[in-house]
C-alpha cells in the first residue's frame, strides 16, 4: 500500500518548538519512526512537509495521480481555517486520517475546531508522535481488498 504522510507548518520544528506541548523528539526522529513503520508493515510511506498551504494542496492533488492509497495528515495551524486543504482532501477518495500530536480538545479555543477533519475518515489527537503510527495503522486497516 502506498501511503502519504503530510505535515503542515512548523512540524519541521519538532524538538525546537514548545517542547512541553509537542515533546523533545525532533523531526528526524519522527521520520525514522515512520520509516520503521513502513518496513514493519511492508508499505511504501512517503513523508511530505511544507510550511506553505499551496504546496500542501498541490501534494494532495498530486496524490490523485501517483497511486497513493491512503493519507495521514497533520495540517498544523491550517487545521483551523484552511477550507482549501479541506476541499483538496475531500477530492481524494482514499482512507484519510488527521493527526495531531497534542490533545487539541484541551488547548486554546481556536485549536478545538478542525475544518479539515470532516474531509477525513478519522482523527487522532493527544497521542504524541505515536499518533502518527496509529494513523498509519488506521489507514492500512481501511484498505479495500
Amino acid at each position: 500500500m502506498k501511503i502519504l504522510v503530510i505535515n503542515g507548518p512548523n512540524l519541521n520544528f519538532l524538538g525546537i518548538r514548545d517542547k512541553a506541548v509537542y515533546g523533545a523528539q525532533d523531526y528526524d526522529y519522527l521520520l525514522k519512526k515512520i520509516a520503521e513503520k513502513a518496513e514493519e508493515t511492508g508499505n511504501e510511506i512517503e513523508v511530505f512537509q511544507s510550511n506553505h498551504e499551496g504546496a500542501i494542496i498541490d501534494r494532495i492533488q498530486d496524490s490523485y495521480f501517483d497511486g497513493t492509497e491512503g493519507i495521514v495528515i497533520n495540517p498544523g495551524a491550517y487545521t483551523h481555517y484552511s477550507y482549501a486543504i479541506h476541499d483538496a482532501l475531500e477530492s481524494i477518495v482514499v482512507p484519510k486520517c488527521e493527526i495531531h500530536i497534542s490533545d487539541i480538545t484541551k488547548r486554546e479555543e481556536f485549536r478545538k475546531i478542525s475544518v479539515t477533519a470532516p474531509a477525513c475518515d478519522n482523527q487522532i489527537y493527544g497521542q504524541g508522535l505515536n499518533g502518527y503510527l496509529m494513523a498509519i495503522d488506521y489507514v492500512i486497516s481501511q484498505k479495500k481488498s
